[in-house]
């Protein structure tokens, strides 16, 4: 998510979760697709929604979609913490909601554990990206920044970090660089950065997700897509050089989620935000960059998109451009709901391929399997 209220622990609005062999799914896009009939186009959709809560218990209608395997996984933030007590009872319903599931698979649980004053939960890592990236020595810095963030998340049952940020801050106090979310200006230096943490976290079982593709380093103070619609029209070299570089050794690194922006960038789709698009997702991330993992939507109800409707044709939408995981993260199930009914009716209508709809689902149930 690219909003940031920033102070650990505290219940945060839409934050960031954009505001994510090593790679999951590596061969899945080679897996033959499974014959599903269309009364399982709700649950198939499922498998592709992360959910979010309120408060620090699991509702009623949470535990429910799990149970009914209408869940791939669940994001947490701070207001659904109070204690490590109360923490790992929540988890513990969570997996156990999971383990009953029809076809049983593990749940991915996450937050946002960048660094610095971008915590969910108190503990690692204690530097910010720019601290890391102005530190002596900042390669050292990057690793164990990554293998803090893992003991954190993974002590608390939680098995996926919506972090590294990768974008590169073109100006001085910019949105990303204001909140300390960058490593600094040189795209190789943030690539090498933000591959330290990610090999370095996952090498300890915690899946990382890089963001915020494209890149927002080019959005200026007040350009937030959580608050509304942005566009950076950077020049198409210029994106390349430095926004998605980054991305190219993550993906070298085995990264395996990726998170991609609600920005709109003209240069490579003059219509549609990043996570929309299939130019941006298919075309670049996925064909030039040569990324197999998993990709996720930012914070879905975020008001980039107000002019794209309500949350079921966003779901469509991210879906048909190639979005792998729907992030619901407004703290309520019906969001989920919502998004998983809208995805299971154009699934049914021809409105979502099915054959590349299995092949997404398949990503996805390969990553939960991985971090099993």
């Amino acid at each position: 998510m690219a909003s940031v209220l920033l102070v650990v622990g505290a219940a945060l609005g839409p934050a960031p979760a954009g505001s994510a062999t090593h790679r999951s799914g590596a061969h899945a896009e080679r897996t033959a697709p499974m014959t599903v009939r269309p009364e399982d186009s709700r649950a198939l959709a499922g498998r592709r929604i992360v959910l979010s809560y309120p408060g620090p218990t699991p509702p009623t209608e949470t535990l429910d979609a799990i149970r009914e395997g209408r869940a791939a996984g669940v994001i947490l933030f701070g207001e659904n913490v109070t204690s490590p007590e109360q923490l790992a009872e929540s988890i513990g319903q969570l997996k156990q909601a999971a383990a009953e599931a029809p076809h049983p698979r593990p749940l991915l649980l996450m937050t946002d554990q960048e660094g610095g004053k971008v915590r969910r939960l108190p503990g690692a890592p204690e530097l910010s990206a720019r601290r890391t990236g102005t530190a002596p020595d900042p390669l050292t810095a990057a690793v164990q920044s990554g293998t803090g963030a893992a003991g954190t998340l993974a002590g608390a049952g939680l098995n996926v970090n919506l972090a590294p940020v990768l974008d590169v801050y073109d100006t001085p106090d910019n949105f990303i660089d204001h909140f300390e979310r960058s490593y600094g200006q040189d795209p190789t230096r943030v690539g090498e950065l933000g591959s330290a943490f990610l090999a370095a976290q996952q090498s300890r079982g915690v899946a990382a997700t890089a963001k915020h593709f494209p890149g927002l380093g080019a959005a200026a103070r007040d350009e937030n897509t959580d608050a509304r619609p942005v566009t950076l029209p950077v020049p198409l070299d210029q994106l390349r050089t430095r926004g998605e570089a980054p991305y190219r050794a993550a993906v070298a690194a085995g990264v395996r989620l990726v998170m991609a922006s609600w920005a709109v960038y003209p240069a490579l789709d003059p219509d549609r935000p990043a996570g929309f698009s299939p130019t941006v997702i298919q075309g670049e991330l996925r064909d030039r960059l040569g990324f197999q993992g998993v990709t996720i939507t930012d914070a879905l109800e975020a008001d980039a998109l107000t002019p794209y409707g309500p949350t079921g044709p966003r779901a469509v939408a991210a879906a048909a451009a190639g979005m792998d995981l729907i992030l619901c993260s407004a703290r309520d199930p019906r969001q989920g709901e919502d998004a998983t009914a809208a995805l299971a009716a154009a699934l049914d209508s021809g409105g979502l391929d099915r054959r590349a709809f299995t092949r997404a689902v398949a990503r996805v149930d390969a990553l939960r399997e991985a971090l099993g």
